[in-house]
């Protein structure tokens, strides 16, 4: 027989796990304040293998406009401005010869829509795999009463599995609703 409260908070974790990848995604895009986190999939050649930007210099945003890369090896500054060039960050780098810098630009309003059009998709994706999960979970419990569990306890297990639907799609529409609050500050 099905294990209700296991089978909810397998649920509960594969929903959390949808608005922790949305959150992870909200964080790459770039709102015109400078966020290391955008520069966290670009990868730099170091001695002949392909690691992430963090490992090879330390990245910091000294104001609200700049991220400062500083390398560790003062080598591989042309290696980190490649590896920016060819990513998506979007970004020129300029270096002095010790420090790299990514000027951030202030988004235009066009700009800004886009990116909160992107910021929604992503979104929805989340909201997706949350019904997904909602729907065959309770083709679970559907199935579990032909084998023995009756139907009241079923309701029950469907109605907490509501609930939890829901406080997740509030967390996942909460999280669009700040990004994007972000994104239209100017």
């Amino acid at each position: 027989m099905i294990d209700v409260k296991a089978t909810l908070k397998d649920a509960e974790e594969r929903m959390e796990m949808a608005a922790i990848y949305l959150e992870e995604q909200l964080s790459r895009i770039r709102a015109g304040r400078a966020n290391v986190a955008i520069l966290d999939g670009v990868r730099v050649n170091s001695y002949g293998s392909m690691v992430p930007l963090n490992q090879v210099a330390n990245i910091s945003t000294p104001d609200a406009r700049t991220i400062a890369i500083r390398p560790w090896d003062k080598k591989a500054i042309k290696d980190i401005e490649k590896a920016i060039m060819d990513s998506d960050v979007g970004i020129t780098p300029e270096n002095n010869g010790e420090i790299v810098r990514l000027g951030i630009p202030q988004p235009t309003e066009e700009r800004r829509r886009e990116l909160a059009k992107q910021c929604n998709k992503i979104g929805e994706k989340s909201k997706v795999e949350v019904r997904n999960v909602r729907s065959e979970i309770k083709e679970k419990f559907k199935k579990a009463i032909k084998d023995g569990l009756s139907e009241d306890n079923e309701k029950d297990a469907e109605a907490d599995l509501q609930k939890i639907h829901d406080k997740l799609i509030k967390k996942i529409d909460d999280l669009l609703e700040m990004k994007n609050k972000e994104i239209m500050t100017v």
